[in-house]
Parts: structure tokens; C-alpha cells; sequence
């Protein structure tokens, strides 16, 4: 099943072209709002123009769980905290917690991502799903996908079932 005709049956050319674009667009956000990606970049000796195709990715620095910790709350965030509509925070049990905020763009992006990805493994419109997210009731959980008789089962990585 294809979802998205336009993105999916892309030629290798429009698809690299898409590419390019959000990558450049990416990297000049960042650039003029996080000061410490801003300085990554300049230690490299570059510049936002310097990135002109999905070909420059590898000229980038990594940004890394340290960066995360070390700008700890939201000091990576590209865009101000009005435009954020859900964070997400690690635990924080081996050092600072990680935080990552999500834009109303950033979720539709997301549920796109996902509903291509299932529909490419074979999931249909009517399918049903049961995703467990760190039961603590493990027979109860597995008692609700076996009663949904459900198409699809999911889990988080943390907890294989």
C-alpha cells in the first residue's frame, strides 16, 4: 500500500532534491539559533552557505547526548518554547536528563513518518494495533492484544514481549 505517492514513488533525483532542501534549511535554523551548533560549526570552519546539497551532511558536526546534557534544559530548542506542544525528557540516571521538544509540525511530521512505514510493511487502513509501552502488567497486556485480535503488535525497545 502507498500512502504518499509523491514522497514514496519519488525519482532518486526529486528525492535528493527534497533532501538538500531541508537539510540546508535545517542547518541555517540551527546555525542562527543554537549558539553551541553554532559554534560547532565555526571550530570546522564553516558557514550555512558552506552546506549546499544532502552531499555536505558529512561536513556537519555530530551533535551527541553531551551536547544534550551540556545545553540541559533547552538550549538546543531552534524554535521559542511557545511554538513547543510536547517534550519528551530521559530519566536522567546516568547524568543530566536528556530533554527534546516537539513543534506541532514536528508531530505531523512524525505521524506521517510512521503511517508510511507501517503502510510499507503491510499495515491497512482497518488493521488494528496494540503498541505496550513498559507494562507492568504483563498478563494483563497480553490478555488485551489477544482479545482486540489484533493485526499488529508493538512494544517499545526497552521491553520485548
Amino acid at each position: 500500500m502507498i500512502w504518499n505517492e509523491k514522497m514514496e514513488c519519488a525519482s532518486r533525483d526529486e528525492m535528493t532534491a527534497v533532501q538538500s532542501e531541508r537539510l540546508i534549511q535545517t542547518v541555517r535554523q540551527i546555525y542562527h539559533t543554537v549558539p553551541g551548533y553554532r559554534a560547532k560549526m565555526q571550530e570546522k570552519g564553516l558557514l550555512p552557505g558552506d552546506i549546499q546539497s544532502a552531499e555536505d551532511l558529512s561536513k556537519l558536526p555530530f551533535t551527541n547526548k553531551s551536547d544534550l546534557r551540556d545545553n540541559y534544559p533547552f538550549g538546543m530548542f531552534t524554535v521559542p518554547m511557545s511554538e513547543i506542544v510536547r517534550l519528551h525528557a530521559s530519566s536522567g540516571t546516568t547524568g543530566k536528563p536528556t530533554v527534546v521538544g516537539y513543534t506541532r509540525n514536528d508531530l505531523q511530521m512524525w505521524a506521517e513518518v510512521v503511517t508510511r512505514t507501517l503502510c510499507m510493511a503491510g499495515v491497512h487502513r482497518n488493521d488494528k494495533a496494540v503498541f505496550v509501552i513498559r507494562p507492568t502488567n504483563l498478563e494483563k497486556c497480553l490478555k488485551i492484544i489477544e482479545d482486540h485480535k489484533n493485526e499488529l503488535s508493538g512494544n517499545d525497545s526497552s521491553y520485548q514481549v
